[in-house]
């Protein structure tokens, strides 16, 4: 493939937002994406104005035929897989052997899922197990839940999930975290807490039935909501020098510079704002940055050849 502006890595809500902006602005784009976004084992995703409760993967075909209708545009289903040379000149490499030469990168790689440990989670995750209460509570509302997390997460989620129901217990899947006072204010709310680790999820077509612990507790419930171990969607941003937190997310400043010149990074591996419409809005300002960028340089080019 010939030279391209900028080399979108990661096509979900960040970086086709990007892409759509970065076409409209009249340049090159490219990108490189493989189609297995995390939240593909979700039925709807929620949240998004003018899409609430659109499955992601028509979400997926519909930006994408909008920003089809752009001639600079290309997609490329695939992974990239190795990045090489500087600010102005990258060269990236797909697992298929294409090579895609950039001026600029934008990483939109999201954050996948570590292995779920849990035994039966994996059968009702994105079908009546969630992670987001903003993207999942409405449709679990009033109903008996059982909140898998532990420690000073667990009581920030209590209140948070409170607004949604008021019927869910906790299993903290081992010791609670808790302090001698917050396990008093859970009690004073009426919500239980168990320690005991999980044995299984029962579960029916993806729908959980109950919960049952190693201690042989029977927890009937009809969602659940647990918290995630997250890792960056790729390894490439740190790869070639991007700085990385101990959370995993990629360090950019306010327009979603990364340390290595050239390299911006949007959406939730930039973010701890996992929302469709946050990454979205990330990818806009961040796109618009990059252009801002790319017509600076081609600026100072004219005025050096005047």
């Amino acid at each position: 493939m010939g030279n391209v502006d900028v080399a979108v890595i990661g096509g979900g809500p960040a970086g086709l937002n990007a892409a759509l902006m970065l076409v409209r602005a009249r340049k090159k784009v490219a990108v490189i994406d493989d189609s297995r976004p995390r939240n593909r084992v979700t039925r709807e995703a929620h949240g998004f104005l003018t899409r609430d409760g659109i499955s992601p993967s028509e979400f997926r075909r519909i930006a994408k035929e909008e920003i089809s209708a752009y001639p600079t545009v290309s997609f490329i289903e695939d992974t990239a897989v190795s990045i090489t040379g500087t600010d102005g000149n990258f060269r990236i490499e797909t697992a298929r052997g294409q090579i895609v030469h950039s001026a600029k990168i934008l990483f939109a790689v999201g954050m996948k899922d570590q292995p779920l440990s849990i035994n039966g989670l994996a059968e009702v995750y994105g079908k009546s197990a969630f992670v987001c209460p903003y993207c999942d509570g409405w449709e679990l509302r009033d109903k008996p839940l059982v909140i898998i997390n532990s420690g000073g997460e667990a009581m920030h989620f209590a209140k948070l999930i409170s607004g949604w129901t008021d019927r869910f217990t906790f299993c903290t899947n081992g010791p609670d975290g808790l302090t001698e006072e917050e396990r008093e204010e859970l009690k004073r709310h009426g919500v239980p807490v168990f320690e005991s680790p999980i044995q299984f999820i029962d579960s029916a077509d993806g729908m959980v039935r109950q919960v049952v612990l190693e201690d042989g507790t029977v927890i009937p419930c009809e969602g659940i909501f647990f918290k995630p171990e997250l890792v960056t969607g790729s390894d490439l941003p740190k790869a070639i020098g991007c700085e990385v937190s101990d959370s995993g997310m990629v360090v950019v400043d306010e327009f979603g510079k990364t340390n290595v010149p050239g390299v911006y990074s949007a959406g939730d591996s930039a973010s701890r704002r996992y929302q469709a419409i946050s990454a979205a809005a990330l990818g806009a300002f961040t796109a618009a940055a990059m252009n801002n960028e790319l017509n600076m340089e081609a600026w100072g080019r004219r005025e050096e050849s005047l």
